[in-house]
């Protein structure tokens, strides 16, 4: 793959984009050559090969559409944040628009220790977005309780090791649900059920929640 370039501006072919001081950083630690192709992206789902003029990159066409046709949005429990980061970077590889740190009754991670974190963790999207392909950078939620998200628009889909499994109707908005180790509670799931949420399983064994929200996000993504 080419070496990638973020310029958060319209683009357009035969522009001439400055790269900003931590682009012109990264252009150095890679040795991009003069004249080299590359790819410029705006995270807003535009990108262009071009070729590297110095500090700058000369816009030639239009790169392939990487992104998803549909919208998944993520909600996944707050868990131990090493693995929280990593379910930020594998959503972000497999296609969400967005991430919501989502809190529940069994959340175990105290407050005081993701508050704070979320420019930390938009520089792993960021840092994702730009390995994988993409040309859009999903957004990073605030945390949010579990209560507000399954009132938002759209098919709210959770993921329960003991639910009934039901087919869904596909989606052009699905926000995917993934609870902390201990799942969700009772109480949760009736809140679900009244706010009409859908209920799936990944299978008949239990899965780590990490591992819950790649292969949800994964299967969502295939279906569609």
């Amino acid at each position: 793959m080419r070496h990638r370039f973020y310029a958060a501006r319209d683009l357009a072919a035969s522009d001439v984009i400055t790269l900003d001081s931590d682009e012109r950083h990264h252009a150095r630690v890679v040795r991009v050559r003069e004249g080299e192709e590359v790819e410029v992206f705006n995270g807003r789902g535009a990108g262009f090969f071009g070729l590297y003029e110095g500090d700058a990159v000369r816009l030639t066409t239009a790169a392939p559409d990487r992104e998803s046709a549909i919208e998944v949005h993520l909600a996944m429990a707050i868990i131990q944040l090493e693995k929280f980061e990593l379910v930020l970077q594998k959503a972000t590889e497999l296609g969400v628009r967005s991430i919501i740190p989502m809190i529940t009754e069994r959340v175990e991670v105290r407050p005081e220790r993701y508050r704070g974190k979320q420019e930390r963790w938009r520089k792993i999207v960021f840092e994702a977005v730009k390995q994988s392909g993409r040309t859009r950078i999903p957004e990073v939620e605030e945390p949010t309780a579990f209560d507000e998200i399954i009132k938002r628009e759209g098919d709210r889909i959770i993921f329960d090791a003991d639910a009934e499994h039901r087919p869904t109707a596909n989606s052009h908005r699905p926000t995917l649900l993934i609870g902390p180790e201990g799942g969700f509670s009772e109480d949760e799931l009736q809140a679900a059920r009244a706010r009409g949420c859908t209920f799936q399983q990944l299978g008949p064994r239990r899965l780590r929640a990490e591992t819950a929200a790649i292969v949800a996000t994964a299967v969502t993504a295939m279906r569609r």
